[in-house]
């Protein structure tokens, strides 16, 4: 004998009442979290291994993984500003078993791009903002300079002869560049890589000779000599490297250009799935082990909710624009 739940039973009538159509019948016995997740969380990072994003990634998805009782896999998709990661994600099933970490980049590339292959508030459903971050201009040792002033002063006697490295065009650690560049009035050859980390092991080895990094990604390398901080980007110092000047102070009044990471799920993923997720990132950003690692990386922890952060992106959106504009980067 075959036993029917009361939710479908509840569901079959209303239809037949024709007070509801059918997609609320197939919808409603799937409307709830549950179940979720019933396999192994595929969590997609736009970047290359050994880069900021990606060590944020591991270090939530471990934890993650703990509170979904569900591996959390962490997949390594980098190209085109994230584009690939997010496009993956975009089009993926919307059931909460694909999700993606998302960066500054997110909020720019509408402005970069005549056309993306998702829409950037609709193919997305947020889960919350991770945290903000600054970032460290930092230069390799053989540099001779110790100060913004410094630079900007060597730059200007050798116009087009320094050289910066960044994680891709037009995105938030070129950009982060290019504001110094025309804020300071001086010439420097844009280098792109295909993510933070490779970037950053041709500065460590002199292949390049400054850029604009996570403090997440080059401040153990700042602690060790093998990289000189000259500034952060940020309005104030930042708690992690205190020691260490705003560009603004040293030499640059008004510079201020700061980044942040969130996680997204594809558009229509359920609301209960879209709360829990919220729920388990969050408690995992509370945790002393993973909140004080984080800090001591630079990263603000934020963990706000869906809306605040659907929020944000918007704001964000419309901030960039602004900036590129001025900027007058275009990369189609």
């Amino acid at each position: 004998m075959r036993i029917i739940s009361g939710v479908a039973v509840a569901a079959f009538t209303l239809v037949s009442a024709g007070l509801v159509g059918p997609a609320f019948a197939q919808a409603s016995p799937a409307g709830s979290a549950a179940g979720y997740p019933s396999r192994p969380v595929r969590f997609v990072v736009g970047y290359p291994p050994g880069g900021a994003t990606d060590i944020i990634a591991r270090t939530v998805g471990i934890r993650l993984s703990e509170g979904l009782r569900q591996q959390v896999i962490v997949d390594n998709r980098p190209g085109a500003g994230g584009i690939i990661g997010s496009d993956i994600v975009a089009k993926a099933t919307p059931d909460g078993h694909t999700i993606v970490l998302v960066t500054t980049s997110h909020g720019v590339n509408p402005s970069l791009y005549s056309k993306l292959p998702y829409d950037t508030v609709k193919s997305f459903a947020p889960i919350t903002q991770v945290g903000s971050l600054q970032l460290v201009l930092v230069v390799n040792p053989s540099l001779p300079v110790k100060s913004v002033k410094e630079l900007v002063a060597l730059a200007k006697s050798r116009p087009g002869k320094l050289n910066f490295a960044s994680s891709g065009s037009g995105q938030s650690l070129h950009l982060a560049a290019e504001l110094l560049k025309t804020m300071a009035g001086i010439d420097i050859v844009h280098v792109p890589y295909k993510g933070g980390a490779p970037a950053r092991t041709d500065l460590l080895s002199g292949q390049v000779q400054l850029m604009f990094e996570s403090m997440i990604g080059v401040l153990p390398f700042v602690k060790a000599g093998k990289l000189r901080g000259l500034a952060v980007s940020g309005a104030k110092r930042s708690p992690a490297a205190p020691d260490i000047p705003t560009v603004a102070e040293a030499g640059v009044p008004g510079y201020e250009a700061s980044g942040w990471v969130g996680v997204l799920a594809p558009a229509g993923t359920l609301k209960p799935i879209v709360t829990k997720l919220n729920a388990e990132i969050v408690n995992v950003l509370r945790t002393p082990e993973v909140h004080d690692r984080l800090f001591a990386s630079g990263v603000e922890v934020v963990g706000s909710t869906p809306e605040q952060f659907a929020q944000f992106i918007r704001a964000q959106l419309v901030k960039w624009a602004r900036v590129v504009k001025q900027s007058g980067a275009k990369l189609d």
